[in-house]
């Protein structure tokens, strides 16, 4: 549990450190660094091993331009699905802090952490653009709720920073894993990556607090209601981030028995899928919303596993 002093704290340190270190999309990265260039065939577009499509025999089979091409449009739509999922953040943080009183010490955090959202998704935009790539983001339904979902911001706010570390955890790992792997990636790549890594682990931190802090707030109704919901909110905004959609899959040329096997069937990927929430998992084991039923649900989504020790563990093979 979290208290009210160690909240306040919290808050404080995270609200200096964004005024102490934080990045503009257009001052930060050189777009006009000859280095920086978007090549449409440059070789390190392609998919690197880590990634779940990227060892499969399938991509492995492409010649190596096709192999580039589907590489630049994945990291363009992923890119894309994330911008998407920042501006629900953005629009749903914004409607909770309408509900706030004066004086609240959530407020100036929250409003950096907005303002740090806002440079990501121009950031994230001017890759898209650059990579020519004519990418449509998350899937149609993930579109068409978006003006809905950010609604909870201010209705249920509980459930909506539940809600953000289910975009922002696959993400946050995804890119932390290429980057330990050091692999021969794109420098303009690298650069986004590093600025996305190095903000967002302000954001999930103070998701993480928050939710600490509320979670004895809850009532007999909202804790078990939550505790079965949260691994449903969790694997669909993973799949929404990490799977292409039906126009992705089309304009790749994706097979429907390879989509279905490297997402998610096959061991490999499924471990990846498992340790995509090892810090959601360990949350959940602290705030009171694991118990027998939820954790079924979990396991039945093949999002369950052992809970990280420390927010941020790299996964291990026995993981």
């Amino acid at each position: 549990m979290t208290t009210k002093q160690e909240f306040h704290d919290t808050l404080r340190t995270l609200s200096e450190a964004s005024v102490e270190q934080n990045f503009d999309a257009f001052t930060d990265i050189d777009w006009d660094n000859p280095d920086y260039e978007v090549d449409p065939h440059d070789p390190r577009w392609k998919l690197p091993r880590g990634h779940v499509l990227g060892s499969h025999e399938w991509y492995l089979g492409l010649p190596e331009d096709e192999q580039i091409r589907v590489g630049l449009y994945l990291q363009a739509n992923v890119t894309k699905v994330g911008l998407q999922f920042e501006q629900i953040l953005i629009s749903g943080v914004m409607n909770y802090l309408r509900t706030l009183p004066n004086g609240s010490p959530e407020f100036r955090y929250a409003t950096h952490e907005v303002t740090e959202e806002c440079h990501h998704t121009q950031m994230f935009q001017e890759f898209v653009n650059r990579s020519g790539a004519d990418v449509a983001g998350g899937s149609a339904f993930f579109r068409a709720v978006s003006p809905i979902l950010p609604l909870a911001g201010s209705l249920v706010p509980f459930g909506f920073f539940m809600g953000v570390l289910a975009g922002e955890e696959p993400i946050d790992h995804m890119q932390k894993a290429v980057l330990r792997a050091g692999d021969d990636m794109h420098p303009l790549l690298q650069r986004i990556m590093q600025i996305h890594v190095a903000e967002e682990a302000r954001h999930i931190g103070f998701a993480h607090q928050f939710l600490s802090f509320n979670a004895p707030r809850l009532n007999v109704i909202e804790r078990p209601l939550l505790a079965i919901l949260t691994p449903v909110i969790m694997r669909w905004l993973c799949d929404e981030i990490i799977k292409p959609s039906k126009q992705a899959r089309q304009d790749i040329g994706l097979p429907d028995d390879v989509f279905k096997e490297v997402y998610w069937t096959q061991p490999a990927s499924e471990k990846v899928l498992r340790d995509l929430f090892a810090d959601v998992r360990m949350l959940t084991e602290d705030i009171g919303l694991m118990n027998p039923v939820s954790r079924r649900i979990w396991k039945l989504l093949k999002i369950d596993g052992r809970p990280a020790r420390f927010r941020g563990e790299p996964a291990s093979a026995a993981a």
